[in-house]
């Protein structure tokens, strides 16, 4: 009896002492929108900056987050000529930044990552590679708790974390390869990512320097890529000029595939191996070029066309200029289609969709009969009408 009365006397004269306590969900709501505006801003993924917040902060609630307000444990060191902290961590009274607020915290923490060479390698990694990224993070010394990693990508799939890189996905800044050396160490890296990846029967998506299997299409060497590749990592990996593969693949600018697609590693043909071709479902001016590995202007140019021009299912495109057949186009889309739906992809919320198709989160439920946030991967969701 006697500390059950202690006990509620606690609560009534320290009230404080529990409220401030916040759960992962609230810290997530809260600096999720901090995340993704590092991630487009310095690349940094938004999945890893939020788990290495919770980490760090202890769901925002530690000790150093209150006086200081770092939430990724950056020590003063050298550099810093700002204020800091008296903290106790790996030693007694170890100092630690101090910042006006959050986002003075997020915005140093990129910094920090994308300033110091030791950190390079990992923007060569695709973004959505969080698994690479936690162990990266391990292996240039970020943190000195041997479980670092499988801490960070277990923030990241129990809360879902991914779908905020998902939303900033396609506004990375394209990393200037240039600017770095060549990290010696981290062929062996990749190893030890890959064989942590396979023990949860997931592939890892890094940097390396395996080829794949090349094959000639239309007398030009090409490898088939998968969506979410980085451009910049098929150059390397094949000791390819970026702008030089860019020019070879019709392409104005670096960064991720958007599709599943043939990448080019040399010189397309002027001219098919064919005389023509019947446009299928779906499928672009781009993706004719190439399918058939031939330029996309001299496609154009062989049909009176411009680049902006939408050509349907049906169509017959020729392929060489001495082709006798006129083009026969077809310029309407046989069936309007009254709303338009999406396939949910893997770790993706509503949130994510939300952002990707410029509508909220309530009109997705409204519109799609849902009374929770939950969703399954494959499942079609109305995301405009």
């Amino acid at each position: 009896m006697k500390k059950a009365f202690l006990f509620i006397v606690s609560l009534y004269f320290f009230p404080s002492a529990f409220s401030q306590k916040i759960s992962a969900e609230q810290y997530i709501k809260t600096y999720k929108d901090n995340a993704i505006r590092e991630m487009k801003r310095m690349g940094v993924p938004a999945a890893i900056t939020l788990a290495q917040g919770l980490l760090e902060t202890e769901n925002g609630n530690s000790d150093l987050l209150k006086k200081s307000n770092n939430h990724f444990g950056i020590k003063c060191k050298s550099s810093w000529t700002a204020e800091g902290v008296s903290h106790d961590d790996d030693a007694i009274g170890e100092c630690f930044r101090t910042y006006k607020d959050a986002e003075g915290s997020y915005r140093d923490h990129s910094n920090y990552l994308r300033g110091n060479d030791r950190y390079a390698f990992l923007f060569k990694l695709d973004p959505r590679d969080y698994k690479g990224w936690a162990y990266g993070l391990k292996r240039a010394g970020y943190a000195t708790n041997l479980r670092y990693p499988e801490i960070l990508i277990k923030n990241i799939e129990e809360n879902n974390l991914q779908q905020y890189t998902m939303v900033a996905v396609n506004e990375v800044p394209v990393f200037d390869a240039s600017k770095y050396q060549s990290d010696p160490e981290e062929k062996a890296f990749n190893e030890i990512v890959k064989s942590k990846g396979s023990s949860n029967n997931q592939q890892v998506n890094i940097v390396s320097n395996t080829s794949k299997e090349k094959i000639d299409i239309n007398g030009s060497k090409a490898i088939y890529e998968t969506k979410g590749r980085s451009l910049l990592a098929i150059a390397t990996e094949n000791n390819i000029n970026l702008n030089k593969l860019l020019e070879y693949n019709d392409l104005q600018k670096d960064g991720l595939l958007e599709d599943d697609q043939f990448i080019f590693l040399e010189k397309k043909s002027k001219e098919g191996d064919k005389d023509f071709y019947i446009v299928q479902n779906n499928e672009s001016l781009y993706d004719v070029a190439q399918k058939n590995g031939i330029r996309l202007q001299n496609l154009y140019e062989y049909n009176n066309l411009k680049g902006d021009e939408n050509i349907f299912a049906g169509s017959k495109l020729n392929l060489k200029p001495t082709s006798k057949d006129q083009p026969v186009l077809v310029k309407e889309i046989p069936v309007i289609t009254p709303v338009k739906t999406y396939a949910v992809q893997p770790k993706e919320g509503l949130y994510a969709i939300s952002k990707k198709y410029g509508v909220t989160v309530a009109q997705l439920k409204e519109w799609n009969n849902l009374t929770d946030d939950n969703l399954k991967v494959g499942q079609q969701l109305i995301v405009s009408k």
